[in-house]
């Protein structure tokens, strides 16, 4: 069906349409022109136009008129089609155009086309099947009581040229879209429950005529597959249970028979898996059996290699097992036969073959296991205990089965799959893990005492060789546990440290998960640092493996940043591999930025004048390289090495941070303040900027025009200033300088978050208040030309802007009292900014605002500004709560408001009666009585902040003409 949206039809039409829809050009010859245009015409242009035209011919009111002519039999199917989908289209979504005295002669000639149709095009019935099932839905159950009987016996009634056969797959095919039409309808919320109501109780003229057909043995295959459709699609309304036994018993009888397979396993499944089907116990302990009865037939299948009916069968019992084990559970005299259905699943969790190439079923049983647990620990103490005697043995041999599944094949075998093949393989495994993790909940360390036994074993047989496949997935299972689960207390970790140098590692896939179970087990490394020297070196000669690199890289980063103080004594060694790949170039540049990351947090363990000479040496030939650059002319290549050559100073300054280990080792876990720092001389960060501080510039000055180099070069002294804090004291001076040249060259949004990030730490100290206040000066009026100029073009500007005068009056309000702050013109910007319609910016500006009126009273400047132009600010505020800012914002502009009420109540009160006297304003759609009513609900608020969210809420809601939809409840 086609959507509508509005434009015209191509000039190659001999009628060219070009006028309003509401013309005599929705004709029928003009549709099918337009129809043959978008079926036949090569052009993409013109296919394009064609389908935007009957767009709006499908919604005109001519439609009534052409879509009857469309159904004639004389036409091609593809026309009928779209005569169907127009009728569907007026009824579904124009029903308030339809007057009442009409719907009798719609639904009659509803039934004659679907009668003709019966033995038609399949497609075109089926549109007309659900345009008199949206007729249905609309006159349930006032204007067409009995509509469901009434259809049930006009297509049961002898007569006409349509045989039986057609006349009854056509009463399915209506039957079958009815429910589907409810699910998609759109409905108000009190209308569907009464429709949902009246469907219910429809289903006693249902249940009749699928039970005749599903139960006839001469029934023909397509009737009862179409049966099964229609009891399937009838499921999902809530049938109970208990009154679709019968049927779901001709549906067992059905899996028997391939043609009908699919159908019935829909059916079943549906009906199972319905929230209310929990309730009828009894039906419930009726299909156990049932499913059971179906172990052969799987069986069979997985033998033979037939997927779809391994995967059927699977999909039944995994339905009864994961929607109603609580309460199969509860019925403890029925224990066995549960428990027999929970080896079923088991079964097809252990399916032979490998996912995805060779079985698609196991991935389907995951959620059942977390279910099934869910169950067994929600019981009370003594219950669970019984449970637990009964299904732990059961979980262990999840484990046994999950961690078979999570092997890869052989190498000559994985070597053949898709990349999409190994990917899907890879989430797999992700979801294995997260069982795995979720079963030790309640298994507890016997499961890891269980892997270690076997790995163990595995890695001692010296007569039996094993399979690296085995090994890895063992490491898996430990892997999967360690990385999320608190393992330090343990007592097998020790020995599987001790295990993993045994292991021969001749690929890349066991290697792999070696580096992420040792990266896994870095907390426990913490605490044990004894056993680093069996593991580190492993993961250093990993390093030099580009295959590796992602694990490789991530755990080195693991165990520097957890056991940064039992490292020093491998600083070297560590720092010369690290130097050696990254000169080498091993790995991309996110491994890259890793592993400054995870040099950065080894340095600051160290002495000083040690971080000083692992700087100078880690990062001279970087600098050279950055000369060297710096004197080139731009072009694309040595611009990405300049910004990966920023990008690796910044990481490493970002973990750099040997205050940290300052407040550790003096037991502090307050923020830093300022103090007198204890080490002697400068942070070996500044330092080092300081030395490539004039190199820096030189590179900006040569780039200041592409954002990339210039956010590259802001995020080095953004990540510095954040890490250091107030040790980065020292570069305050040169950086407010360089950073007021380049936002005056040429501005850009990461310059101002540095800047904000500098007025955060440094505005309130008075050493460093002179360039902190230059620099705001400046930035703030070069930003002002901006808004002068047009600021529409920049709205990551403008959005940090914001930011930065929110913070200015945060940290220290006292720059607003400088003369050279244009108060006013910072306020106008604030307020062109309120209108703009990307949302990040509208929150910054709230922001601002909110920052801005509590100092009314203790800044003269901004006391004057808003009381000469507050109203303005009050009047874009009122206009985006009237329609003109999106729903998502409206507690912004009420914080807004709620502040203005606080602090300056009087010229409010003033504001508001003006403002709202305006005719329309601030939408069309509001009276004047709900106006005053708003205005002294906002005045009445001046302490409970939430409650003046909500009166906003309501208020948009009645400015858009929302109020009381059902858009407006689920938004």
């Amino acid at each position: 069906m086609f959507a509508p949206s509005g434009s015209s039809l191509t000039e190659s039409m001999e009628t060219p349409v070009r006028t309003a829809p509401n013309t005599v050009d929705f004709t029928v010859e003009n549709v099918e022109k337009a129809l043959h245009q978008l079926y036949y015409d090569p052009n993409i242009e013109n296919k394009n136009l064609a389908q935007k035209w009957l767009m709006q011919a499908q919604i005109s009111p001519q439609a009534w008129q052409f879509c009857w002519a469309l159904l004639s039999p004389d036409k091609v199917a593809e026309i009928q089609y779209f005569g169907a989908s127009a009728l569907h289209t007026k009824i579904s979504r124009y029903w308030s155009d339809i007057p009442a005295e009409q719907y009798n002669t719609l639904k009659s000639q509803l039934f004659s086309q679907i009668a003709l149709f019966a033995s038609g095009s399949k497609i075109v019935l089926t549109r007309l099947c659900v345009a008199l099932a949206s007729l249905a839905l609309n006159t349930m159950p006032d204007a067409w009581p009995g509509a469901v009987s009434e259809m049930v016996r006009i297509f049961q009634e002898e007569g006409g040229t349509v045989d039986s056969r057609a006349r009854c797959l056509a009463l399915l095919e209506l039957l079958t879209v009815l429910p589907e039409e409810f699910q998609t309808s759109r409905l108000p919320q009190y209308r569907r429950g009464q429709v949902r109501g009246a469907l219910g109780q429809e289903w006693a003229s249902v249940y009749p005529l699928l039970q005749q057909l599903l139960r006839q043995a001469d029934s023909p295959a397509p009737v009862k597959a179409r049966a099964l459709k229609c009891l399937s699609t009838w499921a999902t309304l809530d049938v109970p249970l208990s009154e679709s036994e019968c049927l779901l018993e001709a549906g067992f009888a059905a899996l028997g028979d391939p043609e009908l397979f699919d159908a019935a396993v829909e059916a079943i499944v549906n009906a199972i898996s319905q929230p209310d089907s929990q309730r009828y116990v009894n039906t419930l302990l009726k299909l156990v059996p049932q499913v059971l009865q179906l172990q052969e037939q799987l069986r069979e299948a997985v033998q033979n290699g037939d997927m779809e009916t391994s995967h059927g069968i699977c999909r039944i019992a995994v339905s009864l097992g994961e929607n109603h084990s609580r309460a199969l559970l509860e019925q403890v005299e029925h224990w066995q036969s549960f428990l027999a259905l929970v080896n079923m699943i088991m079964f097809c969790t252990g399916i032979p073959g490998h996912y995805p190439v060779n079985e698609t079923t196991s991935s389907l049983t995951l959620t059942f296991w977390y279910t099934l647990q869910d169950d067994i620990m929600s019981f009370e103490a003594e219950k669970q205990v019984v449970y637990l005697q009964v299904y732990r043995p059961v979980y262990f041999q999840l484990v046994d089965v999950l961690l078979h599944k999570a092997q890869f094949p052989s190498d000559e075998e994985y070597a053949s799959w898709s990349s999409d093949e190994k990917e899907q393989f890879r989430i797999y495994r992700v979801d294995i893990s997260d069982t795995l993790m979720y079963v030790y909940e309640m298994l507890g360390a016997e499961l890891l005492s269980n892997l270690y036994d076997k790995l163990g074993r595995l890695l001692t047989n010296v007569e039996q060789p094993t399979s690296w496949q085995h090994t890895e997935a063992l490491l898996y299972g430990f892997q999967s546990i360690a990385e999320t689960i608190d393992v330090n207390y343990s007592d097998v970790i020790p020995g599987l440290i001790g295990l993993i140098p045994r292991i021969s590692i001749n690929n890349v896939q066991l290697a792999d998960t070696v580096m992420f179970t040792i990266g896994a087990l870095a907390e426990w490394l913490a605490d044990h640092p004894v056993m680093l020297s069996s593991v580190l070196p492993l993961v250093l000669q990993a390093l030099g493996n580009p295959d590796l690199s992602i694990s490789s890289v991530s755990t080195l980063k693991k165990i520097c940043r957890e056991c940064k103080y039992d490292l020093p004594p491998y600083a070297n060694n560590i720092v010369a591999v690290s130097q050696e790949v990254l000169i080498k170039q091993i790995h991309k540049t996110s491994q890259c930025m890793w592993l400054m990351q995870a040099l950065g947090f080894l340095l600051s363990a160290l002495p000083v004048e040690e971080i000083l000479r692992n700087l100078h040496s880690l990062i001279t030939p970087y600098i050279q390289q950055l000369e060297k650059l710096s004197q080139e002319t731009p072009n694309p290549s040595n611009k990405l090495a300049i910004i990966h050559i920023l990008g690796l100073l910044s990481n490493l300054f970002t973990t750099l941070d040997i205050t940290k280990q300052q407040e550790e080792e003096s037991g502090e876990t307050a923020p830093p303040v300022k103090t007198s720092a204890p080490q002697t001389g400068p942070n070996p960060v500044v330092v080092v900027l300081q030395q490539v501080f004039a190199l820096i510039h030189t590179v900006l000055s040569k780039w200041l025009n592409d954002s990339q180099v210039v956010e590259a070069v802001c995020a080095i002294f953004e990540k510095s200033v954040k890490t250091l804090l107030h040790d980065f004291a020292p570069m305050v001076s040169q950086l407010s300088e360089m950073l007021g040249q380049m936002y005056s060259t040429i501005p850009q949004a990461s310059a101002l978050d540095l800047t904000r990030q500098m007025v955060h730490i440094f505005a309130s100290e008075p050493d460093h208040f002179p360039p902190i206040k230059a620099l705001f000066e400046l930035v703030t009026s070069v930003t002002l030309t901006i808004f002068q100029q047009g600021p529409r073009d920049h709205p990551d500007i403008v959005d940090s802007f914001m930011q930065l005068q929110a913070q200015a009056l945060k940290r220290k309000p006292d720059l607003f009292l400088s003369e050279n702050l244009d108060v006013k013109a910072v306020f106008h910007c604030g307020v062109l900014s309120l209108k703009f319609p990307e949302a990040p910016t509208v929150k910054s500006t709230c922001l601002f605002f909110t920052e801005l009126l509590p100092h009314c009273a203790d800044i003269p400047p901004v006391g004057q500004v808003v009381q000469e132009n507050g109203k303005i600010l009050l009047l874009a505020v009122l206009e985006a709560i009237g329609g003109q800012s999106s729903r998502s914002l409206m507690d912004q502009f009420a914080e807004v408001l709620f502040s203005m009420n606080k602090h300056c109540f009087s010229l409010l009160t003033v504001w508001l009666k003006e403002a709202l006297q305006s005719p329309g304003f601030p939408s069309s759609r509001v009276s004047d009585e709900q106006k005053d009513t708003f205005s002294q609900q906002i005045l009445r608020e001046r302490v409970n902040k939430r409650r003046v969210k909500d009166i906003v809420k309501e208020f948009t809601l009645v400015c858009r003409g929302l109020h009381g939809t059902e858009y407006a409840a689920e938004y």
